[in-house]
């Protein structure tokens, strides 16, 4: 019994008599098994890297009944063996299971051999010539198919002995193949840099599992990584070693000294980098190390490449433009735009309503009508689409722009490859990280010019180091600071109210019945702002401004956590929109539907769908168990056993809403979110919102974001590397 029985699961074992439905890929299969004591055929719905009919499957799960297919066995462990019976064997060995032999050969080999026929296999394969038709080449086929089946069965059983689910052994195995068994055995803990779906924790159960004990160097140098990685999702692209040692000494339960070892060991080992931030000894995880000294070396070489543009006529340039647009820009636009048109490197930032996206448009507009090729990019699929209505010109997310290659991962768009482009336009810099913004300077080409525009007072990116901020405090390159907000933005108490909480002013709020289009809706406990919030976004919104609540509002959250964060949120509002029914699917601890709105929360290159991209589900086939999903008009697919890479958004945190735009958004607000109650958090939120926003909570909780702390120091050097002019 393995460790997954032990802890409850159901057992099921028979002759699968058909396999219905086999994914090579990812080892997704539907089968018929012949199960003792019951009349009819029984349907087993798992994974195994391999299945044939005439096989002895047993399985470890859950009895479950669909409304459309009856009982099913959902299991979590499958493994399946070679048949014992002469009827079982042929058919197995007729099914293309073994190369070199199809149903003629399997009849010869049973009558010939009868059911001593694997050994004679496996043990005596010269006695395969015996059998006409069987020479040399197909007698080698055989054996060496046979081999492959029996590594793979022997790959299986060590990994479900190790309680590793039969989905993610074959994960494991399509990784590493027949040397999976070594690899895991000499470094569980690759497991968590290789496998998707296995992190560190993961890992560190099967390496405890195989006997390495707690305190082992091997143990301690990858817990370090994991620190590391854990704070380059807070933001860091490093940690002082003061705070890194006993924050690995927790997370791992062992002594400081065994992780000061570790660290010593990873740095002569050039898995880590010391360093010292603002004086203080740092350490940093090599890849993140070396994005930061490329990005100071690619800005310094982009600065000092000879231009390939014209020379403009500002003072002919600005009337032309102005008249040809139908504009009258700020004597700021002007300055600014003076300033693009002679510098090879430009940062344009600013809050919602100052103008940038008319000095964007004009300095195209100039710049293109004398034969300047722009291209245009932005972190996000929404922001690129934004980026190209404002614009007329096509504009790409930075993945696409940069072509990268859904088998590695890899940009084909490099510094052997770089970009065709005289200009290149990047929007919403805010939002970019030092990985990201790494590789997009990289594939811009010498004698190109670069503007990159964003809001520096949002939020820093959701990936590590504050690229925009840094670059500007830095002053490594000129910075147009925009400020002076237009007469027809001023009107707005969305754009207003945005600009008093990032200055630290407690925004207006309207009077009861005045119209406006930012409100604050009063509720004190956690309950009734959840519940307030569901009744704004199915009603009272809806029915006040005829607003659809799942297309045009989203609700913004503050954190994920709690009563009223993104998680609890997204179950009260699917329970009110669209309400679970038997054809949802359960996976990940998410019940998905027809109709429910979905993000994609990491990055697929295969799928061509990037992390906070946001679509509907718009099929559930629970035959081929495969979940159907439109993306700004474009469906893609996802395997029930990949649905990890999806979660539910009809409430999202405001940290995920980077880059986009809605219609309305709600913004539950308490001081249940206390940690996370800063000015730029709130300030973010709000600018995302295009009509209307609406504030639900507590007075309380908004006055502690608006006069509280500032900002959470981000670990990086990047900064410093620009301050100077040696190289990094």
């Amino acid at each position: 019994m393995t460790d997954g029985q032990a802890a409850g699961l159901e057992r099921l074992a028979g002759l699968v008599e058909r396999v219905t439905f086999h994914n090579p890929q990812n080892g997704f299969c539907v089968l018929r098994l012949k199960v003792k004591g019951e009349r009819e055929l029984i349907t087993l719905v798992g994974h195994t890297p391999a299945v044939s009919p005439g096989e002895y499957a047993d399985a470890s799960g859950h009895w479950v009944t669909d409304r459309e297919h009856g009982r099913q066995f959902q299991a979590v462990f499958v493994k399946t063996a070679p048949p014992s019976t002469l009827t079982g064997i042929e058919r197995y060995l007729g099914s293309g299971m073994v190369k070199g032999i199809g149903p003629v050969y399997a009849g010869k080999l049973v009558k010939a051999f009868g059911v001593a026929v694997f050994d004679v296999i496996e043990q005596s394969p010269q006695r395969l010539r015996d059998i006409p038709g069987i020479g040399e080449v197909r007698a080698r086929k055989i054996t060496s198919g046979w081999a492959d089946q029996k590594v793979i069965r022997s790959i299986m059983v060590f990994l479900h002995g190790h309680g590793v689910s039969t989905s993610r052994a074959v994960r494991i195995f399509k990784t590493y193949g027949v040397e999976a068994i070594a690899t895991v055995r000499a470094n569980p803990y690759c497991l968590a840099r290789d496998i998707r779906g296995i992190g560190f924790l993961s890992a560190d159960t099967i390496a405890q599992r195989i006997g390495v004990a707690k305190d082992s160097p091997l143990r301690a140098q990858a817990g370090i990584s994991y620190a590391l990685t854990e704070a380059s999702a807070q933001g860091h692209c490093g940690l002082p070693y003061a705070e890194l040692v006993p924050l690995a000494a927790k997370l791992l339960d062992i002594p400081e000294s065994v992780i000061e070892t570790a660290i010593a060991q990873e740095i002569a080992d050039e898995v880590l980098f010391p360093d010292t931030v603002d004086g203080q000894p740092c350490v940093f995880l090599a890849p993140l190390y070396a994005a930061e000294q490329s990005i100071a070396a690619q800005i310094r070489r982009l600065k000092s490449g000879a231009s390939a543009r014209p020379s403009f006529d500002a003072d002919r340039a600005i009337p032309w433009v102005e008249e040809k647009l139908a504009i009258h820009l700020a004597d700021s636009q002007k300055a600014a735009i003076r300033l693009a048109l002679s510098a090879k490197l430009l940062v344009i930032t600013g809050g919602p309503g100052v103008g940038k996206t008319t000095l964007v448009n004009s300095i195209l507009t100039i710049m293109t009508a004398k034969g300047v090729k722009p291209l245009l990019c932005a972190p996000t699929g929404r922001a690129a689409k934004r980026l190209s209505e404002s614009t007329g010109l096509e504009a790409k997310t930075i993945h696409r722009l940069l072509e990268v290659n859904p088998l590695n991962g890899q940009f084909k768009r490099n510094a052997d490859n770089p970009l065709d482009c005289d200009l290149l336009v990047a929007d919403e810099c805010s939002m970019i990280d030092v990985p990201l913004a790494n590789q997009l300077l990289k594939a811009v080409a010498t004698s190109s010019a670069m503007i990159l525009v964003g809001d520096v007072d949002q939020l820093p990116s959701v990936g590590p180091g504050q690229f925009l901020a840094d670059l500007i405090d830095s002053g490594a390159v000129p910075v147009v600071r925009l400020t002076e907000v237009f007469r027809q933005a001023a009107l707005s108490n969305i754009v207003r109210s945005a600009h008093q909480i990032n200055q630290g002013i407690y925004p207006r709020l309207p009077e009861k019945g005045e119209p406006s289009d930012f409100y604050f809706v009063g509720a004190e406990e956690p309950e009734v702002i959840a519940q307030t919030v569901v009744d704004l976004v199915q009603t009272r919104l809806p029915r006040k401004f005829g607003v659809d609540p799942v297309r045009d509002i989203q609700v913004l959250c503050p954190m994920n956590r709690g009563l009223t964060g993104a998680r609890g949120l997204n179950q009260d509002l699917q329970a009110a929109l669209n309400p679970p029914n038997a054809y949802s699917v359960d996976r990940f601890g998410y019940r998905f539907s027809i109709g429910d709105k979905v993000m994609q929360i990491e990055n697929n290159y295969d799928r061509d769908v990037f992390n906070g991209d946001i679509g509907r589900v718009t099929g559930i086939d629970l035959d081929e168990e495969e979940l159907a999903a439109d993306f700004d008009g474009r469906t893609v697919s996802y395997p029930f056993g990949e649905l990890d890479e999806l979660v539910l958004s009809y409430a999202t945190t405001i940290h995920k809403s980077q880059g986009s735009e809605y219609p309305v958004v709600v913004i539950p607000i308490s001081t249940q979110h206390y940690m996370m109650l800063r000015r730029n958090l709130i300030y973010t939120g709000i600018t995302r919102g295009k009509t209307l926003v609406v504030l639900v909570g507590q007075k309380k909780a908004l006055a502690i974001a608006v006069k509280g702390k500032q900002v959470h120091r981000r670990w990086s050097k990047l900064k410093e590397r620009l301050l100077t002019t040696d190289p990094p």
